[in-house]
């Protein structure tokens, strides 16, 4: 099958550079493209995409939003969101996790990984770069202490299957890696991680992760 790309940022450049990678593959085409998050809800919405490539930080509408109002739509269940960031951008990457994103990449992320990005999005996998993942721990634990009255959810009761596969998770990284690491199947790690959100109430794997900082299970990984 075909992946169909949707591609938003507010720079024309970088989207006729994402255009250029994502249609050089002969099992990816983008569909539409974007300014702005209100631009990539209309064209979402009239193209269908698989994936929506997605800046963080766009005047007016910006990639927060659009990913909160892309997963208020019922029409949309099946689209995976990759948001596009920066280093200065950790003040939006807890609100995206929240908002529902299923990955995160640098913009400076080779074609190769942009590539495997829309890939593993495809499979049903999440994509935190390790070095969005320390960036969006430290806004995190900031958020904690200039509220420390904020009262967290509870924390399921995990097995410890459960709490290893999860640590995993956290580290980025994907189904098959994590079944090398641990010694089983890839179905079986789905399995897990299938359970993990199921019981944790996250929609993706990018959420679930954030719910593990916030319960501060990382302490232990």
């Amino acid at each position: 099958m075909t992946v169909r790309v949707v591609v938003v940022d507010d720079q024309p450049t970088i989207r006729l550079g994402l255009r250029m990678i994502l249609d050089h593959e002969p099992d990816i085409t983008t569909v539409g493209e974007a300014a702005d998050g209100r631009g990539a809800v209309e064209q979402v919405l009239v193209h269908r995409p698989d994936v929506v490539l997605l800046d963080v930080r766009m005047p007016g509408t910006d990639g927060v939003e659009a990913t909160r109002l892309l997963r208020a739509e019922p029409r949309l269940a099946a689209l995976w969101v990759i948001m596009l960031t920066t280093f200065d951008d950790e003040e939006y990457l807890v609100g995206a996790l929240r908002a529902g994103a299923d990955a995160f990449l640098l913009k400076d992320s080779d074609p190769a990984t942009l590539i495997a990005t829309v890939h593993a999005v495809c499979r049903g996998e999440s994509v935190l770069d390790p070095k969005v993942t320390g960036r969006l721990v430290s806004r995190w634990r900031s958020l904690d202490a200039a509220a420390p009255s904020t009262v967290p959810a509870p924390v399921p009761r995990f097995t410890q299957r459960e709490l290893l596969v999860l640590a995993e998770v956290a580290r980025g990284r994907t189904n098959r890696q994590i079944a090398s690491v641990l010694d089983l199947s890839e179905s079986a790690v789905k399995g897990q991680v299938h359970a993990l959100l199921s019981r944790t109430g996250c929609a993706s794997r990018a959420q679930l992760v954030a719910r593990a900082y916030e319960w501060g299970l990382t302490g232990t990984m």
